[in-house]
């Protein structure tokens, strides 16, 4: 599958909202409206599977098989990370409980012992949770014909919600499962549908679809509004349609190193935050201003991530591919 830099380069963009977003929680500077980088991540997400799965033929089994492998490996090192840093006393706050560690390694929603909420032990795994789902219910409908694979995935994915919304379920679990969030994937394959069958708008529409996008996420951070999926959502279903116009209309620059960024986008989301939280307690001993913590918490925390995709990431991708591992490049890969 070709390269798209407009995937490429939104993908950059969530994760580095995503730690602004966690720098600023732990330096008191908040930059709460950067969580919408999530929003983003799942309608990309939603996309680059039904782009794949229309690219070229692939078996329910194989196709979740080569997810699995595609995001597992990394995410387990992180959290046996952070099991072990918190058996040795790294993390005071981190409270271990064995039903929940397992949940954590095995993408099972499970309630944490530290704080209640249905977080594992490395606290932004909890996207993993939705996403394994979706591959699950993705995997599913590869036994239809291509042409009936979004409108399954559109119904099986609103009945879920619709029967959240009007059962309001008390359990945690199918409230998790059920919640309007899960509908960004499907938005991001109806996306996808519209990019492959060339039903994209104007480059100029495009634009100005990304302009709305920005000026909506600007305006819910500066004027404090609450938000939830049902208003982030839309935003990041319009970012994403706007960015694709775009770079249909070859209205797009190619940026290589942001095109790399999206790359080691997914190690930044993993890693980020090991990083954040040391730089944090340093700059916070040193009396260092908040903002300069910040920056600083910002910078390393990306550049902590990009270290673990290529020293971590890439090596233990390019084995499980019967690849040998390279340090040489700095490639712009496919999107995956």
């Amino acid at each position: 599958m070709q390269t798209l830099y407009s995937i490429q380069y939104l993908r950059a963009f969530a994760a580095l909202a995503v730690v602004i977003f966690h720098a600023g929680e732990r330096t008191g500077l908040p930059f709460t409206i950067g969580a919408a980088g999530v929003d983003v991540f799942f309608v990309v997400s939603g996309f680059i599977m039904m782009a794949i799965s229309d690219s070229r033929p692939v078996s329910p089994g194989h196709f979740f098989r080569n997810r699995l492998l595609r995001i597992a490996p990394a995410y387990w090192a992180a959290t046996f990370a952070m099991v072990i840093g918190a058996a040795a006393g790294v993390f005071p706050n981190l409270r271990l409980d064995p039903a929940h560690t397992l949940g954590s390694f095995f993408f099972i929603p499970i309630a944490s012992p530290s704080s209640g909420n249905l977080w594992p032990v490395l606290v932004q795994g909890w996207t993993l949770n939705y996403e394994i789902f979706f591959y699950t219910l993705f995997a599913l409908v590869l036994f239809l014909r291509p042409g009936s694979r979004l409108l399954a995935l559109a119904l099986l994915f609103g009945a879920f919600v619709i029967a959240g919304t009007l059962l309001q379920p008390k359990n945690p679990i199918l409230a998790f499962y059920t919640a309007p969030l899960i509908l960004e994937f499907v938005a991001g394959a109806a996306l996808a549908k519209l990019w492959a069958a060339r039903r994209l708008p104007s480059p100029t529409v495009g634009l100005a679809l990304v302009a709305t996008a920005v000026a909506g996420f600007a305006a819910i951070h500066l004027l404090k509004l609450e938000f939830d999926a049902l208003t982030c959502g839309p935003l990041a279903v319009l970012l994403v349609l706007g960015a694709l116009a775009m770079e249909a209309g070859a209205r797009l620059r190619r940026l290589p190193l942001l095109a790399y960024l999206g790359d080691s986008s997914y190690s930044i989301y993993l890693w980020h935050t090991f990083a954040i939280s040391v730089i944090v307690k340093i700059g916070f001993m040193l009396s260092l201003p908040a903002a300069a913590i910040l920056f600083i918490a910002v910078v390393l925390g990306t550049a902590s991530g990009i270290a673990a995709y290529e020293c971590l990431e890439k090596p233990l991708q390019s084995l499980l591919k019967g690849k040998r591992p390279s340090f040489r490049r700095l490639p712009v890969r496919s999107v995956r």
